[in-house]
């Protein structure tokens, strides 16, 4: 057994304002899919900050994506017919988004447009993509969760290579969510919702997935969703339905609990600030963006070669 860890408060950031929500508006497909219930009128995820210091949101209820300024003012940048669910800036500036029904997609914020980069692979659809990550040399990886869940472990991890190339890394997976590597880039992470755990596997000199293994086994709540790293290599996992941000060491040992301030739904976490030291957690049930001072800073999004 482990000492529990020293716990973390948060304080609201950004609230998305009564003017964009949109409550008892969900579709019945949204609904049955699990993406909120008949009370949702957003659901927020996907943080990532651009260079001038904006945070971009994604609202997988409602097809939109939203733009906090470093001030807290919430403006839409696009509306479209689509399930949002994961979004990260290439080091380029580029916009991309995971989106649970359309596939990969480039946001063009200043037209307010989406357009695809992939939709299919070997001529299949995928399941219903939900997050990604970009490597410093440009690669993408992906998870594509849909539906799977323990008793149907479909879920799989891609990478959009920088030349063009996709590739399927790992198969059978139940509920691949969130996806990040460490500060070396040769561990990937991959947070498995319906199991509650995290996995990791081993990025060889070829660029192959090996010896994946569960690196964290949780408890309660949903499961892990977004996740992130430091530079100290630690991991900091989103824990939906718990109200609960964890972050572990490179050992897998539990050494901070960050505690949500609004609701459970904490869904995904990005670093922000001068400095790197700002968390930022959106937690979807109250449709706020939380923060909290850490102490070890998050990886630069943007120095990158």
């Amino acid at each position: 057994m482990y000492p529990a860890p020293p716990a973390v408060k948060t304080e609201v950031f950004a609230r998305i304002p009564d003017k964009f929500r949109k409550r008892g508006q969900l579709s019945p497909e949204r609904l049955a899919a699990g993406k909120g219930n008949r009370d949702t009128d957003c659901f927020i995820e996907g943080p990532s900050f651009d260079k001038e210091g904006n945070l971009y949101l994604v609202d997988i209820a409602f097809g939109r994506i939203f733009r906090v300024r470093p001030s807290g003012d919430v403006d839409v940048v696009a509306e479209y017919d689509g399930e949002p669910n994961g979004l990260k800036i290439h080091q380029d500036g580029r916009i991309f988004i995971a989106d649970h029904k359309c596939g990969l997609l480039l946001l063009d914020p200043d037209a307010g447009r989406v357009t695809p980069v992939v939709q299919r692979y070997m001529t299949e659809t995928f399941k219903g993509l939900n997050d990604l990550f970009i490597a410093r040399n440009g690669d993408i990886y992906f998870t594509d969760q849909g539906q799977s869940s323990m008793q149907e472990p479909t879920g799989r991890v891609y990478r959009l290579n920088a030349t063009g190339r996709l590739e399927r890394l790992i198969d059978d997976i139940p509920s691949p969510n969130g996806i990040v590597m460490n500060p070396a880039e040769k561990q990937l992470f991959i947070a498995v919702t319906r199991s509650n755990t995290v996995w990791r596997s081993v990025l060889s000199p070829e660029g192959l997935l090996t010896r994946v293994s569960v690196f964290v086994h949780m408890s309660g709540g949903t499961g892990p969703d977004g996740m992130a790293v430091d530079q100290s290599g630690n991991l900091i996992v989103a824990h939906a339905g718990a109200g609960i941000v964890w972050v572990f060491s490179a050992l897998g040992v539990p050494i901070l609990r960050i505690d949500s301030c609004a609701g459970h739904m904490t869904t995904n976490v990005a670093y922000g600030g001068a400095d790197l030291r700002n968390l930022y957690i959106t937690e979807s049930e109250s449709g706020c963006v939380l923060v909290a001072r850490m102490d070890t800073p998050g990886q630069p999004m943007h120095s990158h070669s």
